[in-house]
């Protein structure tokens, strides 16, 4: 038993990961060995999980008093450079918490992928050892029971047809005890019935678990891209009711990050356990079913050690040769004196033919090859893929935790912003000329207002089609203050001011052709048009 692996070598994380402490809950350390059926080794990964969990609070601790000094706290809101200082926090912000959700979601699918991935290979391993073992089986149980209905029932008729020659007989008792013979070596081969239907119970559960895992975290995996798609969408339309939601959205998914990273954890250190010494697992779960001498031949197949059944698939070849020669020397000397034994004779013949062949086919199945391939198909799919897969999840996890965080320090301030920008905007007097609302509403009215003086002072100039100013300047400030306000601007005119003297609203902008429509205007046409422009 001192042969060294030469196919399969752990690889090194699962050698990182076999070096994590192992601890039960009173805080006694174990060994390293994988034993899933001890109670203190199952402990041991329920404590890593505990220790996630504590990652988990102290998270929540760390956003808590972060949101509690957002509150106290509060800075002058009213500077605005603090404004934009905080505008621009919370933007940049967003952009990390969005870039680093979008890397955790990716690495998280590729995680997943190789998750499955290795499962796949180990169910497709185990299913086609399965085959093996079931082929094994069934050309066992195929000649035993030939040799035990078929054979002796042909030779009780020949024994009764060669009765009168005692050398005939005597060969038939030999090839009786030829088959016995043989019958006694297959049935001393392992039960792999056992073996193949644990095979089979192993690979049909893990391809169920691993089928709702993969879901589970495609799912986990497309609502944290959604929760972070949608934290950006209402940021960007400054959306109080979804950005609240998304708050409460981002906790649950900050705990289940957490959660799925004590998992995760758990599981990839109790599968490198097992990954740094997987032969040895393997010999102690299987020696209450067949002999260490087997699963080693198995485990480490190589070409200087001798296979367990070469013995006895030698003494059957040789038990199926000497009774082939011992039908072919009846067939040549008793049918000329018996002819009626040429039936039995040719259907033993025939009967020997055939477990010849599965003889062939045994020994092909039973040779270490085949099994060792699947065996160490499934280690690389488990340790290799699997392992793999669970470490990308476990980064997965703490991008997305990280992800998370720092959403929800983002969205408190976003949401205090827009509080406040609501509330300075509802501040805002509706009277006040500079709102630009009321400056719409008084603009409405005086269109309506004065409709019939445009229409009549329009027709009234002809070729002049420029807008007419309201009639209250007009009416309250004599022409010649508009001229002396142009004097005292130098000369130039000062159109924005010219048509409000004298009142308190801010001016609008009016084109130098439209201040000449004013001045050109005679003093019948202001007392023509007065009383329209003040209705």
């Amino acid at each position: 038993m001192s042969s060294a692996r030469v196919d399969y070598i752990a690889p090194w994380w699962t050698y990182w990961l076999h070096e994590f402490p192992h601890v039960n809950l009173r805080f006694q350390p174990l060994d390293h060995t994988f034993k899933p059926q001890d109670e203190n080794y199952q402990q041991s990964l329920i404590f890593l999980g505990c220790v996630a969990a504590a990652g988990l609070g102290v998270n929540l601790l760390c956003l808590a008093i972060y949101l509690s000094c957002l509150c106290c706290c509060r800075k002058d809101e009213e500077e605005e450079e603090s404004k934009k200082s905080n505008s621009c926090c919370v933007t940049w912000a967003a952009v990390a918490a969005g870039l680093i959700c979008c890397v955790a979601v990716g690495v998280g699918f590729y995680g997943n992928s190789e998750i499955n991935d290795g499962v796949y290979q180990l169910t497709y391993s185990l299913y086609n050892a399965n085959h093996t073992l079931a082929g094994v089986d069934s050309l066992v149980t195929g000649t035993v029971g030939g040799m035990q209905s078929g054979l002796n029932e042909h030779l009780s008729r020949l024994g009764e047809i060669f009765a009168a020659r005692g050398d005939f007989v005597q060969t038939l008792q030999f090839m009786q005890q030829m088959s016995e013979n043989i019958i006694k070596q297959l049935l001393g081969l392992p039960d792999w019935e056992k073996a193949k239907v644990d095979l089979a119970a192993i690979a049909d559960q893990t391809a169920y678990v691993e089928y709702y895992r993969w879901l589970t975290y495609l799912l986990i995996l497309i609502l944290d891209l959604v929760i972070c798609l949608a934290a950006c969408l209402g940021l960007a339309k400054q959306s109080r009711w979804l950005l609240t939601t998304m708050m409460v959205c981002g906790v649950l998914t900050l705990i289940l990050s957490w959660v799925s990273l004590g998992a995760d954890v758990a599981t990839a250190v109790g599968t490198s356990d097992f990954c740094v010494a997987p032969d040895k697992f393997l010999m102690n779960q299987t020696k209450d079913v067949m002999s260490s001498d087997i699963v080693h031949y198995y485990l480490y197949c190589s070409q200087t050690l001798p296979s367990p059944f070469q013995q006895s698939l030698t003494v059957f070849q040789r038990s199926l040769t000497t009774m082939q020669i011992q039908i072919q020397g009846l067939l040549q000397f008793a049918v000329p004196l018996f002819p009626t034994a040429e039936r039995d004779l040719l259907s033993i013949q025939h009967l020997l033919n055939n477990s010849e062949a599965s003889l062939h086919q045994l020994t092909a199945l039973l040779d270490c090859r085949g099994l060792n391939k699947d065996y160490l198909d499934a280690l690389i799919g488990v340790c290799y893929d699997g392992v793999e897969g669970l470490l990308y999840l476990c980064l997965f996890s703490l991008l997305a935790a990280c992800a998370f965080s720092v959403m929800l320090c983002a969205i408190p301030r976003a949401w205090r912003q827009i509080a406040n920008r609501e509330r300075d905007y509802d501040d805002i007097d509706d009277g006040d000329p500079f709102n630009p609302q009321s400056r719409r509403m008084t603009s409405h009215h005086s269109q309506q207002g004065n409709m019939h003086s445009f229409c009549s002072y329009s027709s009234s100039m002809g070729s002049q089609t420029s807008l007419h100013p309201p009639t209250q300047a007009l009416t309250n400030a004599p022409l010649s203050e508009y001229r002396n306000q142009s004097v005292l601007f130098g000369g130039n005119p000062r159109y924005e001011n010219v048509p409000l003297i004298g009142r308190g609203s801010p001016p609008p902008s009016y084109s130098p052709t439209m201040r000449a429509t004013y001045l050109s205007m005679t003093e019948d046409q202001i007392r023509h048009f007065g009383e329209d422009f003040r209705a």
